[in-house]
């Protein structure tokens, strides 16, 4: 009952006001799409509810029987009374005609209940200056053929049915029903060539022929419904609307002026999965042609969904089936469409009831056109309403005249006559009295036609008046229509310009999405460029500080070492000219030590040697700070003492990686450098690197002259963009062992000799030379004979 007052009531409605309908029920198999719309006893369906709705809305105002009449191009014909009356005479005879049922008939149990007397419902907006005429058809679309369920199919003695061997069948009673086509009539509508529609006068009657096809329709058993329907099947409910006359007594003999409108209920196969019910045969044929036109249904909607929302104008394919075909015009704005969908709770169906539930979210963005509202007939309203009260006034005067006559019809009632027989020839009575009584009839008479002439003067003018009135009217309401004509173009045209502007809105708004997110992809993509832009910003500011400082501290090396050059080059310089004259001493030394010899050897005895004279530079020596020289000479071979371990330069406050590889000389602590807060390890890995700021590796090998070389390669630790680590190697310092050899001849003990060793001693000394990128430190260590190192 919810159900039908929500969406078939409307139907009904719009129904008997000449507008199309289409209402059908959508689901799997076994879903309750078909007892929906027929219902059971003492619940019916939508089907019987709409049947009862109309006959309690039109009841009183429905034409007699064949009084309009279907042709056979979906349209209808008119006769007059006579021709009704002598249609009816002749089907009544005819036996092999089938006959329409009688409402007087006993009503089938199975349905005299569906519907509760406390449940019925009428329309009230019924136009009471027409007649209707119900008429309905059934059909079925089985296989995508079209079957006519109210067709009897009549025996035929010349084709009989044959047997799959050939043996004819001799107790055949019926040809199996020929397939219809769909044909398209002069106003453009499909409808179904052929088809049997009869007329019916109550709901009894129309549920009667209902039940009749519903017995031949296609059902069979399956393992998901007992009572699986095999088809398609159309109720079609014809409503045809025609005026009264002017009088309001008959109806108006144009066929022209009948408004035809249909009602067609659907009751769609259910889709199944063949894997699921195990279908075979002609069961399996079945399934295929079932699932095949629902799946063009769903194609058309989704065409005609795509027109409206993209503006498109593709093709919908409706002749692809025929559920499709026949109700093109309802998809192309004939009517309004309503569908039912039909749901099993169950979770085997789960999967099917989603693509259920996906296409019904789709057809509710599909909008179909609104239905063209009929011509209005030009007659007068409240024409019905007229006549009987006409009637019922006429019969009233009859039944009073037939009375007593009253004072205001005196001039109706004429003097009874007189006895007209003379029975004496000299009477002189009768005549006179008969005399007075026509003269007083004649001048009744006389006062009646002048009577008669004033009231046909006064209807004449009157007549003449509603004439002039008429035309006046008929003059404004042609105006009148002129203008709505003239309103109708412009709220068309408005309708076409409301339609364009709201598929540019729903164009614009898609555009408007669509540039707003490739607004918000540019947003974040110009938000990484901006904060790249500042990483790349700040990185070049460190390098530029970091570029100032090594400006700033490679000036101050410069400077540094210009002025530790002009020092070393002094230096050099004096220990060149302090070593040229202890060379001149010496010579001079050995000559007068051999010039003392010869003349101790001519003399023969030994003379005192001469005072040795001192060294010229000795007073310089004391007066000026001392110079070391950077080449020392010879010095006697004295064994190397065992060194000590030295403290490299790479000892800072810095963390080290102190990279050693296992391929190096195995000296334990000779020439090796102490550096805290190191790390040290045999191969580089990232994970040392992170924790340090500085690197050296370590590298000992035997030198050329068969000596100790350390050298110490030195770098600093940064981190790459990539969360990787980097060394930048800076510097490389070497660490060396050199051990003096001593002179061809001893020297003689005494003050002068442990003076000149301890010069010899001052003047090798380590010698340090820097470069950008080079440090190079020798260390010399000797033994003297007095002990000192």
């Amino acid at each position: 009952m919810e159900l039908f007052e929500d969406i078939a009531k409307p139907l009904i409605e719009d129904l008997i006001h000449c507008k199309n309908g289409l209402l059908f029920t959508y689901g799997v198999t076994g879903s309750g799409k078909t007892f929906t719309m027929t219902g059971s006893p003492g619940e019916g369906g939508l089907l019987p509810r709409c049947l009862d709705m109309l006959f309690n809305s039109i009841g009183p105002f429905q034409a007699k029987r064949f009084v309009i009449k279907t042709d056979d191009k979906n349209g209808v014909e008119i006769q007059n009374q006579v021709d009704a009356l002598l249609e009816r005479q002749k089907r009544d005879s005819q036996q092999s005609v089938p006959k329409t049922p009688s409402s007087r008939q006993k009503t089938d149990p199975e349905f005299a209940d569906m519907i509760s007397p406390e449940e019925a419902c009428k329309s009230e907006n019924v136009d009471e200056d027409c007649c209707y005429s119900v008429f309905v058809s059934y059909i079925e679309i089985y296989n995508n053929y079209i079957y006519d369920l109210l067709e009897d199919a009549p025996f035929d003695p010349i084709r009989p049915k044959w047997l799959g061997g050939g043996t004819p069948v001799r107790n055949a009673e019926f040809i199996p029903p020929q397939s219809k086509i769909l044909r398209e009539d002069q106003n453009h509508n499909m409808y179904v060539a052929g088809c049997t529609e009869v007329e019916v006068k109550s709901t009894e009657e129309a549920f009667e022929v209902f039940w009749k096809g519903q017995k031949k329709r296609r059902i069979a058993n399956t393992q998901l419904n007992r009572e699986s329907s095999r088809s398609h099947s159309v109720f079609i409910m014809k409503l045809a609307q025609a005026p009264l006359d002017a009088d309001g007594d008959h109806i108006l003999q144009d066929k022209n002026q009948v408004n035809v409108s249909q009602l067609c209920l659907v009751d769609l196969a259910g889709s199944e999965r063949t894997s699921r019910t195990r279908a075979e045969g002609s069961r399996l044929r079945e399934a295929g042609n079932i699932n095949q036109s629902l799946m063009t249904l769903r194609t058309c909607i989704e065409v005609l969904r795509e027109n409206q929302m993209c503006g498109t104008n593709k093709m919908v394919p409706y002749r692809d089936s025929k559920v499709t075909h026949l109700f093109k015009n309802y998809f192309d704005g004939e009517g309004k469409v309503r569908m039912i969908v039909c749901v099993n709770p169950k979770a085997d169906d789960y999967e099917e009831t989603m693509l259920v539930m996906r296409f019904a979210e789709m057809t509710q963005e599909v909008e179909v056109a609104r239905p063209v509202d009929r011509p209005i007939c030009g007659l007068a309203a409240g024409r019905r309403h007229r006549n009987q009260a006409f009637r019922d006034e006429l019969s009233r005067r009859l039944e009073e005249r037939g009375g007593p006559s009253t004072a205001g019809n005196d001039l109706l009632d004429f003097p009874a006559l007189p006895p007209c027989e003379l029975v004496d020839p000299a009477d002189d009575q009768t005549l006179p009295r008969l005399i007075e009584v026509l003269e007083r009839r004649h001048c009744i008479r006389q006062k009646m036609t002048e009577q008669l002439n004033r009231t046909s003067n006064t209807l004449k003018s009157m007549l003449q008046q509603f004439d002039s009135q008429l035309t006046a009217k008929e003059n404004y309401l042609h105006d009148q229509r002129g203008k709505l004509g003239e309103k109708d173009k412009i709220i068309s045209n408005q309708k076409m310009e409301i339609e364009r502007l709201e598929k540019k809105s729903k164009m614009l708004e898609y555009k408007i999405d669509i540039l707003q997110k490739t607004t918000n992809i540019y947003e974040e993509d110009k938000r990484s460029l901006q904060h790249e832009l500042e990483t790349q910003e700040q990185r070049l500011q460190r390098e530029l500080s970091e570029r100032r400082r090594m400006e700033q501290r490679m000036q101050g090396m410069v400077t540094d070492t210009r002025l530790k050059w002009e020092k070393e080059c002094e230096r050099r310089v004096n220990a060149k000219q302090l070593e040229m004259q202890n060379k001149l001493w010496v010579k001079d030394e050995k000559l007068k030590q051999l010039k003392a010899i010869v003349t101790e050897s001519s003399s023969g005895c030994p003379t005192e040697r001469p005072e040795k004279p001192e060294r010229p530079s000795r007073e310089r020596d004391r007066t000026a700070p001392q110079k070391r020289s950077a080449s020392p000479s010879a010095l006697p071979t004295a064994p190397p003492v065992h060194p000590r371990h030295r403290r490299s330069q790479s000892a800072g406050g810095e963390k080290w990686v102190d990279h050693k590889p296992s391929s190096n000389l195995d000296l334990d602590t000779v020439m090796q450098p102490i550096i805290p807060n190191a790390i040290k390890v045999s191969t580089p890995s990232e994970k040392a690197l992170s924790k340090c700021h500085k690197y050296v590796l370590r590298h000992q090998e035997l030198a050329s002259d068969g000596e100790i070389e350390t050298k110490l390669i030195k770098g600093d630790v940064f981190k790459t963009r990539g969360g990787g680590q980097a060394v930048q190697f800076t510097d490389i310092e070497t660490l060396k062992q050199e051990c003096p050899t001593a002179p061809s001849r001893k020297r003689r003990s005494g003050s002068g000799g442990g003076a000149a060793q301890m010069d010899d001693i001052e003047n090798r000394v380590s010698c340090l030379v820097k470069d950008d990128s080079l440090y190079m430190m020798s260390f010399i260590c000797l033994k003297l004979p007095n002990k000192q190192t």
